[in-house]
């Protein structure tokens, strides 16, 4: 039996009043709480290789005082009396150095009271059914995968009054199929609702490809390819775009890699729109600085539109923060569908490359926004709409601005919620909602 979970927003709420409490005259403290329970489970060769639960909470609170400040993290470890009492020896640790600490000239918080809740309930399988099921639908075949599902909290608390939670159950499943040659194909499953009909659709999927794998691969020229990206390749190049095309300081230093696309000097195929939308309550709707997060449209019918605007960039370039983190990167990306239908995609490519995932991606040319990469797993070689044979790994190198703009030929009708996979400390909130891309041409380069 799962043991019970922990309340953590009454928990959270209660060491914020804590911390509201013991502030001296002119403090100001934000507090922020990330905590989780989730089940983690490693496959291998179809086995289970790893297994167990984590329950964990870390309180980060900021300290500030005329303009200066500092800030410290603890486990917290769900004893009132214990956490209360670290809690105030963090606070004597804090004013120490508030001591020694220069004034934030960019230093800005919001300073309203407002309140705001999110609190979505999933339906996740239990570790017995999951091992039950990957054992009926994995059969013989060489499967590899990883698992990570459970709930998800993020608190906000600032002693002006402002209360935020968001708190969520969801999971991630990636898994690959093995060749004997070494070549697989990998498949991911994220949701807050588990499906055991749609896990063995996908493993069927993947499966019936499998036989391919085995084919004598092709080797390309370098050169242009007709190509379809799958919604975990595209993943891969508006993830990498998305570490600073949004910001609003990279845009106000000339760095951003959309800085022309902004600029209205170049424009996209009308068909493409993105937005930082929080109403897929994959992320929370407050930031670390006490503002409430906006939907922000970034992208509209192949326009530049809005940045993703911290409170620091905007003091500093006299702009309207908008809840942007303060890296001003996106956590809720949503990209609006087109009409092709999953069933017509090997159709609609004809002849071409079938790209279920690339690697290793990074900017060739910022300027540009080309990114170089490789591809690996399940990129297969199409003729007349079917797949004949897996490719070898080759290089890309191409422009967002080709690829989205002139090479757009079609957008898939089914977009795919791909969850933040990492695990580093703990699971993360966010993601992004993509369809597929049909491109007229993807260029290969080695």
């Amino acid at each position: 039996m799962k043991p019970a979970t922990m309340d953590w927003q009454r928990h959270f709420m209660m060491l914020a009043d804590t911390i509201e409490h013991r502030l001296g005259p002119g403090e100001t403290a934000l507090t922020t709480l990330a905590a989780e329970d989730s089940d983690f489970v490693r496959f291998n060769a179809g086995k289970v290789r790893q297994i167990g639960r984590v329950a964990q909470g870390t309180l980060t609170v900021r300290l500030i005082e005329d303009d200066r400040q500092a800030f410290s993290t603890l486990t917290v470890c769900g004893d009132a009396q214990a956490d209360q009492e670290a809690i105030a020896d963090m606070l004597g640790t804090l004013r120490d150095a508030l001591c020694d600490a220069s004034p934030d000239p960019h230093l800005l918080v919001d300073t309203s009271v407002w309140t705001q809740t999110t609190r979505r309930h999933g339906t996740l399988p239990d570790i017995e059914s999951l091992l039950s099921v990957v054992g009926r639908c994995a059969g013989a075949l060489d499967f590899v995968g990883f698992y990570a599902g459970g709930s998800l909290a993020r608190g906000f608390a600032s002693s002006s009054g402002s209360r935020g939670w968001h708190e969520v159950e969801n999971f991630n499943f990636s898994w690959s199929f093995y060749d004997a040659s070494g070549r697989a194909i990998k498949t991911t499953y994220a949701s807050e609702t588990w499906s055991d009909e749609v896990f063995a659709r996908k493993i069927e999927e993947a499966a019936a490809r499998m036989p391919v794998l085995a084919r004598a691969p092709r080797t390309l020229d370098p050169g242009m390819y007709r190509a379809w990206l799958a919604p975990n390749a595209l993943a891969e190049l508006i993830g990498t775009a998305s570490f600073t095309a949004f910001s609003a300081r990279q845009q106000a230093t000339a760095r951003s890699e959309f800085y022309r696309l902004n600029r209205g000097e170049v424009s996209l195929d009308e068909r493409f729109t993105l937005s930082e939308d929080l109403d897929l309550g994959i992320a929370p709707r407050f930031n670390e600085d006490g503002y409430q997060r906006e939907t922000v449209p970034l992208i509209g019918a192949g326009h530049g539109m809005q940045q993703l605007t911290s409170a620091r960039t905007a003091r500093e370039y006299g702009l309207r923060p908008n809840g942007a983190l303060a890296n001003e990167m996106p956590v809720s990306l949503s990209m609006q569908a087109g009409d092709l239908a999953d069933s017509d995609v090997l159709a609609a490519l004809d002849t071409g490359l079938y790209v279920g995932n690339l690697w290793y991606v990074n900017f060739s040319d910022r300027m540009d926004c080309r990114l170089t990469g490789m591809t690996r797993f399940a990129t297969f070689w199409v003729e007349r709409g079917e797949i004949v044979a897996p490719v070898e790994a080759m290089r890309f190198d191409d422009s967002l601005y080709r690829l989205l703009g002139s090479e757009l030929e079609g957008l898939g009708a089914t977009p795919e919620l791909l969850l933040n996979d990492s695990t580093w400390s703990e699971r993360s909130t966010g993601g992004m909602r993509l369809p597929g891309l049909l491109a007229r041409s993807f260029r290969l380069t080695l």
